[in-house]
């Protein structure tokens, strides 16, 4: 094994063997991970990332196990006892000073009607007060946001969700089931609106209010000691691609920011889902695909008996009153976008009749017909096991940077590597124009191509097969 491969398969036995409780790891798991590091064919930057990137969330369990014990699901209760036991629980007992200053200093800014940056299991949010107007301004002021583009409420319990809406109000059966599945967790629900406690700023005047229980131990720890539910975006310029990490903000925010709770990278990366539960007949109807997926909520539905359908917007309905009006955010505005031209790269068989280019004729091309010519740097973010992907990084040409979205049976990490490759290959590799290769719109691919759409200026097709 190289000294490269030693140390990384050392740096992981180490942070593992820490996490243990028995202080010692069984010989097949060590076995494993000296396998995966041996087998993989190169250590790349984005491989390495990985690697970084698990080893930093070990080192976040351990040093928030307090703050884990204390504001995520006891699993030996039911889901409303869980959120309830957790919200009750008074005081922030973590095993870092820092760490306890840091949040109880977010909470002051917070409850003195200024925005804070904090993670969230999706991406980072900025919130303020949510029940203040004066104070959810400053997050479309920050953003440059449009003030008819509605915001999400976050809250750290169910009586603070009940709180929140008009007195009397029962929930939907089909609420309460996606409730014990889901949240806390990346799934955001439409409520009535009580516009007594919730000001028209935050739903854009519309009777409707989205609202989620995040299951990030800072951030539920953040709205708990604050006291009141935050109303929380993401955290970056209107029409940007969304921060996951806290290294994210800073060069698109950071100066108009006054504290930015630093989490590690967020682990779903993509939004929540948007679900509108409120209609007449029942059915549920996905207004955004996130990090809860259609097939994990039908699923959730369909142990709970019942006919109820889940529908999917754009792809099983569409509502043009409501694209013109949105009751959620993502729906009207074009989002996701870096500051460099995006394309969508068609991979499937082209339809009879139409010619597409090889891969490598492809690339030929585009350094011929671009503005830079010879000098232009293309971003590629596509999967490590498609054709396109093998393709691609056979040419080996110095002007292209690779990003991962990794193995094409594992959408979840696509989703999850996303927004980071969008923002990295922008800021890092100063690329001039990216390609995303599409992939399946099935389980998190379905989120991950909503955002690739609402990112690309155009689209564009290859034949793989040549």
């Amino acid at each position: 094994m190289s000294s490269v491969r030693a140390g990384v398969y050392r740096s992981l036995l180490r942070e593992l063997k820490k996490s243990s409780k028995a202080g010692k790891l069984p010989k097949p798991l060590c076995m494993h991970f000296r396998t995966l590091v041996e087998k993989t064919p190169e250590i790349t930057p984005a491989f390495r990332a990985d690697v970084d990137n698990a080893l930093l969330s070990l080192r976040s369990q351990r040093e928030y196990k307090v703050l884990l014990d204390r504001y995520n699901p006891l699993f030996d209760l039911t889901a409303e006892e869980r959120i309830e036991a957790t919200a009750r629980r008074v005081g922030l007992n973590m095993p870092k000073k820092e760490t306890r200053q840091a949040i109880s200093a977010a909470a002051d800014h917070l409850n003195a009607l200024q925005t804070v940056v904090f993670p969230t299991e999706t991406v980072y949010g900025l919130g303020a007060l949510a029940t203040n107007s004066l104070a959810s301004s400053r997050i479309f002021s920050t953003k440059g946001r449009p003030p008819d583009n509605p915001l999400i409420v976050h809250v750290s319990s169910s009586s603070m969700l009940q709180a929140l809406l008009p007195p009397g109000y029962t929930l939907p059966p089909t609420y309460h089931t996606l409730i014990r599945r889901f949240w806390p967790g990346p799934l955001t629900l439409l409520f009535p609106r009580d516009p007594i406690k919730v000001p028209d700023i935050i739903t854009a005047g519309q009777k409707t209010v989205a609202v989620r229980m995040p299951s990030h131990p800072v951030a539920r720890a953040l709205i708990a000691l604050t006291g009141i539910p935050l109303a929380a975006p993401s955290a970056n310029s209107s029409g940007k691609p969304s921060p996951t990490t806290a290294q994210h903000v800073v060069p698109d925010l950071g100066g108009k920011l006054g504290i930015i709770l630093d989490g590690g990278p967020c682990d779903v990366g993509v939004e929540s889902t948007v679900v509108d539960g409120l209609g007449e007949d029942g059915h549920i109807r996905v207004l955004r695909p996130g990090g809860v997926t259609v097939e994990q909520i039908e699923e959730a539905l369909r142990e709970e008996g019942g006919d109820h359908r889940v529908l999917v917007h754009k792809r099983d309905y569409t509502d043009e009153a409501m694209e013109a009006v949105p009751t959620t955010p993502g729906m009207k505005y074009r989002h996701y976008s870096p500051s460099v031209p995006v394309v969508l790269l068609q991979t499937r068989p082209p339809p009879n009749g139409v010619t597409a280019p090889s891969t490598t004729a492809y690339f030929d091309s585009l350094f011929r017909r671009r503005e830079h010519g010879p000098a232009l740097k293309v971003g590629v973010l596509c999967l490590d096991d498609s054709p396109f992907g093998r393709q691609v990084r056979a040419l080996q040409h110095p002007q292209i940077s690779v990003f991962s979205l990794g193995p094409a049976n594992h959408l979840s990490v696509a989703a999850r590597r996303l927004f980071d490759g969008l923002i990295s290959l922008e800021q890092q590799q100063g690329v001039h124009f990216m390609l995303i290769e599409e992939m399946e719109e099935r389980d998190e691919g379905l989120a991950v191509m909503n955002r690739v759409r609402k990112a690309a200026s155009e689209t564009e097709c290859i034949d793989t097969s040549k």
